[in-house]
């Protein structure tokens, strides 16, 4: 398909069906969402997390993660250039891998700790404000460069998060 008209499209699940890199970066389809679909996304990391959580060992999801992020950076870089815009909202690898490093990182965590983590993670990636903001505007572009963007700020974001889960287990002790 010729980017020119892919620019003006809205993903769909037609689109998100054309390209394996398109399934990815459009969350398997939670980037789909018509209300907020990075939060979307994160609800589906959170979920597939859960998932994995049962059946692979902590070792082998950090493996996984590992994996994820050139995956996702290829996923990324494409689906925004076949669309046309620098960091579409419908891309929500980003939220995905990133929830899946903080859960990664706090478990075993309650029902309660995943749920400040995801509420954090949300902060930090909708506000992008300090470092999430600077992380944002750092790596622009329908390339390699933007695409790496995209996964960046969130990674962040998600680096924040868990900064804050950090300095409140260390003063509640």
């Amino acid at each position: 398909m010729p980017s020119a008209t892919l620019a003006v499209m809205r993903p769909s699940l037609r689109f998100m069906l054309a390209h394996p890199a398109h399934l990815i970066a459009l969350g398997f389809g939670s980037g789909l969402s018509p209300i907020a679909p990075g939060t979307a996304g994160t609800l589906w990391g959170w979920l597939a997390f859960t998932v994995a959580w049962h059946w692979l060992t902590p070792l082998q999801i950090g493996l996984a993660l590992l994996a994820a992020l050139p995956v996702g950076w290829w996923a990324c870089t494409l689906t925004a250039r076949h669309l046309g815009v620098a960091d579409p909202g419908a891309v929500v690898w980003d939220e995905v891998v990133a929830i899946w490093l903080i859960l990664w990182l706090v478990m075993p965590a309650g029902w309660l700790g995943q749920c400040v983590a995801f509420a954090l993670f949300r902060f930090f990636d909708a506000v992008k404000r300090g470092p999430v903001g600077w992380a944002d505007a750092r790596f622009k572009g329908l390339g390699w460069r933007g695409g790496f963007g995209i996964l960046f700020d969130d990674l962040v974001a998600a680096l924040c998060t868990l900064m804050v889960i950090a300095l409140w287990r260390f003063i509640a002790g």
